[in-house]
This record gives structure tokens, C-alpha cells and sequence, in this order.
């Protein structure tokens, strides 16, 4: 029986591979991924996954051929992964509509963020002193495996009063690793609870959203002067919806 060839694409990973372990397939700061197969359509259309919210992580999953922990994967990363499935899937142009008027943007033309490497010599740690209450934490950036802890727990606590989930303060708990030299997971979340000023919450947010590695998610509107979150919407994967 002959030997069907499917073609592959490298893709560059945002973070370039610096925040990951010497022993991680993703040092290499770039992953292989095949081209979209009915067997991906599959997986899209599959309403288990679908109402579990794991499908797009099924979909990448069975994408991507280098032999790498999935669970690794840092959120900005991810994001760089879903719009190289989106185009290996079903091609770079993505339609969709904003502020009533439809838009047309090629995804294989959006770029990663600029990333100061400088500071990223200690690996997925940084530091970062509160301005307003001058508290000296460090901290982290999400990965696959903390965004499914993450969720886990709010899963928990919307079981337990859904009007009030605090997903705010639940991420930053996984965010922060240290406040004043103190790791231990309790410290940690007493000061997110009691002592974290809204004020510094906001600064610490802003600073991770500009240092953070990930794909550059936004685009001009038709005659508009300021860049825009591109909507992610349901055809993204699914172009025929």
C-alpha cells in the first residue's frame, strides 16, 4: 500500500520558546502543525467536546505533530496555535462583522508581539513591585494547565453562589508566586482576598498584558484611527455558521 503524504507548516511560537525548560519540545520556540483532514471536521463538529468547552483544544491537539506537553503551553502561545489551525483549516481570509459593517482581514498577515528577551533570563518568573502599596511579588505567566485548574475552580464556586465568581482574583491566585519572599499557596491567596488595592491589581494586569508573549490579536476598522480587538467569533472554525 503506498504512503500518503500530508503536508506540515513550522509555526513560530510568540513567546520563542525562552519560557520554557531546557527538557520542553517547545524550547525550540516553534512547533510543527498539519493541514486540517476530516478527521479534525470531526472533532469541530463533536458535541461532546463542544459542550465540555474543550473542542478547540481538541482541535489543536490532533494538529499538531511535535512531540510536546500540551499541558505546557502558555496561553499567548495557544492564541498563535488557534489562528495557525484556523488557516491551515480553512485559509487565511477571515470574514466577520463589526459595528454593523462586514470586515475583511488575512490572518496570515497578523504578527507576533514584540518581546523584550532581556527579560526573560529567568525563565516563566518575573518580578514586579505594587506601586501604590510598594508589596515586592512575583509572578507568572498561565499556562494550559493552570487555565484548566482555573476554570475547574470557578466550575466549583459557581455551584456554590453562580451570581457572584470571582474570576478576576481566582486568575491572579494562580498569577502571583511569591508576595514579600512569602510562596506558600495560603499567603498567597489571604493577600489577593485582603490586601491586593484595586489600583495595583490594574498596574499588575496592564504590566503583564505589555510584556506578555502572544499574537497580536487586533486590527483597524473600515476608516477607524485606533487598533481593535479582532472578534473571535463562532466563524472562526466554523465558516459555513
Amino acid at each position: 500500500m503506498s504512503e500518503f503524504k500530508l503536508p506540515t507548516e513550522m509555526v513560530e511560537l510568540p513567546s520563542k520558546g525562552l519560557m520554557y525548560s531546557e527538557e520542553s519540545g517547545l524550547k525550540s520556540g516553534k512547533i510543527e502543525m498539519k493541514y486540517m483532514t476530516a478527521k479534525e471536521e470531526d472533532i469541530l463538529t463533536n458535541q461532546s467536546y463542544i459542550s465540555k468547552g474543550i473542542v478547540l483544544d481538541k482541535l489543536m491537539q490532533s494538529l499538531i505533530v511535535s512531540e510536546i506537553d500540551y499541558n505546557e503551553l502558555l496561553v499567548g502561545d495557544k492564541n498563535a496555535i488557534m489562528v495557525a489551525a484556523r488557516i491551515l483549516g480553512y485559509g487565511s481570509e477571515y470574514k466577520f462583522e463589526y459595528s454593523g459593517e462586514e470586515q475583511t482581514i488575512d490572518l496570515s498577515l497578523l504578527e507576533n508581539k514584540e518581546i523584550d528577551e532581556n527579560l526573560f533570563t529567568n525563565g516563566n518568573k518575573f518580578e514586579f513591585t505594587l506601586p501604590h502599596s510598594k508589596n515586592h511579588i512575583t509572578f507568572k505567566f498561565l499556562n494550559h494547565k493552570d487555565e484548566k485548574n482555573i476554570q475547574r475552580e470557578l466550575d466549583g464556586l459557581k455551584k456554590i453562589n453562580k451570581d457572584n465568581v470571582p474570576e478576576l482574583t481566582t486568575r491572579l491566585k494562580y498569577m502571583i508566586t511569591s508576595v514579600e519572599g512569602k510562596s506558600e499557596t495560603k499567603d498567597i491567596r489571604e493577600f489577593v482576598d485582603n490586601y491586593l488595592l484595586a489600583k495595583d491589581s490594574r498596574a499588575l494586569r496592564e504590566h503583564i498584558r505589555k510584556i506578555q508573549p502572544d499574537v497580536d490579536l487586533t486590527f483597524f476598522p473600515n476608516n477607524a484611527e485606533t487598533r481593535v480587538n479582532i472578534p473571535i467569533g463562532v466563524n472562526f472554525f466554523w465558516p459555513d455558521v
